[in-house]
């Protein structure tokens, strides 16, 4: 049995989060001694967006938000001695971490001694036995016990019932937080089956919150762990169009009750609300909105045209925004596409009006019939033979900018498998915008599709 006695470690510390770390600490601001207010300015917004608590404190406000639901469960086992499960589902980025570190950190000042935090990680603790050893270290050192590596599964297990049954007889809840979720259903979810069988003691007070990118992580559990679980979900997507808006202007805007001089910040703040309100702005937000929606993004664009701000002027300007957009979107398609032919170009667009068309999938030859269509209407110049065009279509092929439906057919000839275009409209569209040499013909044609 695992031997248990009082040693002189430390109470565990919590640790600040650090997801987003782009090298600038919040408490450098008042502490760096710089003398320009556009300098300060910098530094102030700098340190806003690299603290995910002061991004996502902005969601917190909104009594149906996500901290708000979760700060109510957790709180519920705290205060009326229950037992809760819940999962937080959706996209990386989209801040299902962050909103639960900023609900921890909250409850942790509120209830000091009532609460206790043990974390996993699927990528290091998806092992049954790795995993309920963490967490028996985790609770030793939480509670000044000396812990035993040599112990055995099920000394662990007898362990942590033991240590629920104390906590919840001195009213402490102890908080399970399994981040990548779904990597821990792999196996035989022994240890999923182990928390939660021993949460379903009267005497235990305890809350398991599963954090996972996988919609359907719930229909991974087994039968026996699907049934000892509450099913409740948190669905965290990313903000719409309106809160993405007030979130800038939540960053942007500096606060008023700052050391810089007031008529600074009024017309700073002047000036982020008259971006705001630039056609140009919105554009650019659209394009990367389109990419990548989630707040981690925004905070990565956002920073990138801080550090573009002009300290001469002391101000942010449009263009700071606009430099910054091509170091923040991932382009490979837009990329290939500099290095098409005009014959490839051709192909692609080709592609695109079979896909409007409904056409969505198609091969060689009807792609060459499009081709035809093309020359016989705008009568153009930039005409090939058809073994030309099959070299193209296959470099193509090469490139992934087109692929084959399925793997079907590889003793058929490529001309008449079945291929999809890998592109968007809106890459193809600026793509031959950006190429050097792309045909008057094939601009009015996808203008003509827009």
């Amino acid at each position: 049995m695992l031997q248990i006695h009082r040693s002189l470690v430390g109470k565990r510390s919590v640790l600040p989060v650090t997801d987003w770390n782009f090298g600038v600490n919040p408490r450098e601001a008042g502490t760096m001694g710089v003398e320009s207010p556009a300098e300060i300015a910098k530094i102030i917004i700098r340190s806003r967006i690299t603290d995910p608590s002061s991004i996502f404190s902005f969601f917190s406000q909104f009594p149906d938000s996500n901290y708000s639901k979760l700060k109510h469960l957790i709180l519920s086992s705290v205060t009326e001695a229950c037992n809760n499960s819940v999962f937080l589902l959706g996209p990386r980025g989209c801040g299902k971490k962050p909103v639960l570190e900023l609900v921890l950190e909250d409850l942790l000042k509120e209830y000091p001694d009532m609460i206790s935090v043990i974390k996993l990680n699927g990528l290091l603790h998806s092992d049954n036995n790795c995993a309920l050893k963490e967490i028996t270290r985790q609770l030793c050192l939480e509670h000044q016990l000396q812990f035993s590596k040599m112990a055995s599964f099920d000394e662990n297990s007898q362990f942590l019932l033991s240590i629920l049954r104390e906590c919840g007889l001195a009213h402490k809840t102890i908080v399970f937080v399994l981040d990548e979720f779904d990597l821990f259903t792999q196996g035989k979810q022994r240890l999923l089956y182990s928390l939660l069988d021993a949460m379903q003691s009267i005497t235990s007070q305890a809350v398991l919150v599963g954090v996972s990118c996988r919609l359907d992580a719930d229909q991974l559990l087994e039968k026996r762990v699907r049934s000892r679980f509450s099913h409740r979900k948190l669905l965290f997507l990313p903000p719409s169009a309106d809160d993405f808006q007030r979130l800038i202007e939540h960053i942007l805007l500096l606060p008023t009750d700052s050391r810089l001089p007031n008529d600074y910040t009024a017309a700073f703040n002047g000036k982020i609300c008259n971006i705001l309100a630039d056609e140009e702005f919105k554009r650019i937000i659209d394009t990367l909105c389109y990419s990548d929606s989630t707040v981690g993004n925004l905070s990565r664009f956002l920073f990138s045209a801080i550090c573009r701000m002009d300290l001469s002027s002391g101000f942010l300007s449009v263009e700071n925004f606009k430099s910054a957009l091509p170091c923040i979107l991932r382009q490979p398609k837009l990329e290939a596409l500099k290095d098409c032919s005009i014959l490839e170009l051709y192909i692609l667009v080709c592609m695109k009006r079979l896909e409007v068309k409904e056409l969505e999938l198609c091969n060689f030859n009807s792609v060459m019939k499009e081709y035809e269509s093309i020359h016989n209407t705008f009568q153009t110049s930039d005409r090939y033979a058809r073994n030309v065009c099959l070299r193209a279509f296959e470099h193509l092929l090469e490139r992934a900018l087109i692929s084959f439906e399925d793997n079907r057919g590889h003793g058929q000839s490529p001309e008449f498998r079945p291929v999809k275009l890998l592109i968007s409209w809106h890459e193809l569209h600026q793509g031959l915008k950006s190429h050097h040499s792309c045909p008057a013909v094939l601009h009015k044609v996808m203008d003509r599709q827009g």
